[in-house]
């Protein structure tokens, strides 16, 4: 009976060591496809028409346990890496959470203009600087600037958008020092900050830091996000999609589920994202018909060619859509029979 007993502990230690215990791996992972009509809400929408859902779709990611480990040796799509090559040293994920919250939040106004204008529908803009969302270290930005710091004007010329800015800073030379009025949180101060080459980019130059425009937006009907903790840039084609289809009468989806992944800026162009392999088993678990792909024009490497060589490889009916443009996928969908 002590035996028996002693081999039950053994075996308990053995699972919560199994399921608990951190290993210094880390592990990508197909994640969810979530329906969007859950996540965005445009006012006066009409959703009695809607008989399917456009879906969200998410790479899952976690630090590694003995038997999640394991498991990952058993999949083609659950990717392991060292821990510190994921967190090195001097990482701060909060910093890291706050910048990809950002990106969200710059995605889902891309998707919204984009959609307001396929739609027709009104809304007006104004360009109010354009916000720090990354520092490089080893650049001379680091020493002065933060994320989250708003930029207003470089050498006394109003900010209007980031490319604005970077077509200011590329009209100086190497060496030159530039003065940048900087709003952080209430307080606003110039900083002096001179133009050195990037370390491993030598033929290129700046101070070293990744934006995203402040575009202060009134719409003329009002879209409400509940995207949560869900970061990143990927979800702009479907949160478009999305929107298109709930500012326009009758249900773009037919009553299909319909997934999708890629970047969207304000011009509607749809660029290449990470884990789209792992995206399409995600959207073909969750049962959906369709997934659209950035295409990269063509590229053979793109992302539309990755979706669609996994869609086989797993044996999916969903049929995989190549795009370049938020307008590629509403043609595919008004057509579709």
């Amino acid at each position: 009976m002590i035996k028996r007993y002693g081999l039950t502990i053994v075996l308990i230690v053995l699972m919560l060591v199994g399921t608990f215990l951190p290993l210094p791996y880390y592990i990508y992972r197909p994640g969810t496809a979530d329906p969007l009509n859950e996540v965005v809400a445009v006012s006066d929408r009409d959703t009695q028409s809607d008989t399917g859902d456009f879906h969200l779709v998410t790479v899952r990611g976690g630090q590694a346990t003995p038997i999640q480990l394991l498991l990952s040796q058993f999949s083609d799509y659950q990717e392991v890496y060292d821990l510190e090559d994921v967190f090195p040293e001097g990482y701060d994920r909060e910093n890291y959470m706050k910048e990809q919250l950002l990106v969200m939040e710059n995605s889902q106004q891309a998707a919204t203009l984009v959609a307001f204008d396929l739609a027709g529908v009104d809304y007006t803009i104004n360009y109010e600087g354009v916000y720090v969302v990354n520092v490089l270290d080893k650049m001379p930005a680091a020493d002065v600037l933060e994320m989250g710091d708003k930029i207003l004007e470089v050498n006394g010329e109003k900010i209007k958008d980031a490319d604005h800015l970077i077509m200011i800073v590329d009209g100086y030379n190497i060496g030159e020092v530039l003065t940048f009025t900087v709003k952080r949180e209430e307080e606003t101060f110039d900083v002096s900050i001179e133009l050195v080459p990037f370390p491993d980019q030598p033929d290129d130059y700046g101070i070293g830091i990744q934006l995203v425009t402040n575009r202060e937006v009134s719409l003329s009907r009002e879209v409400e996000f509940f995207s949560g903790d869900i970061g990143g840039p990927s979800a702009g084609l479907v949160l478009a999609l999305e929107l298109y289809d709930q500012l326009t009468e009758g249900d773009l989806t037919q009553g299909r589920k319909i997934a999708g992944t890629g970047e969207v800026d304000y011009d509607g162009n749809v660029g290449r994202i990470g884990g789209v392999d792992k995206k399409v088993v995600a959207a073909d678990e969750e049962g959906c018909a369709i997934f659209f792909a950035p295409n990269e024009n063509g590229r053979s490497d793109s992302n539309y060619q990755v979706a669609k060589q996994t869609a086989e490889a797993i044996g999916s009916d969903m049929v995989i859509v190549p795009v370049d443009t938020v307008s590629d996928a509403l043609d595919y969908l008004n057509n579709m029979s």
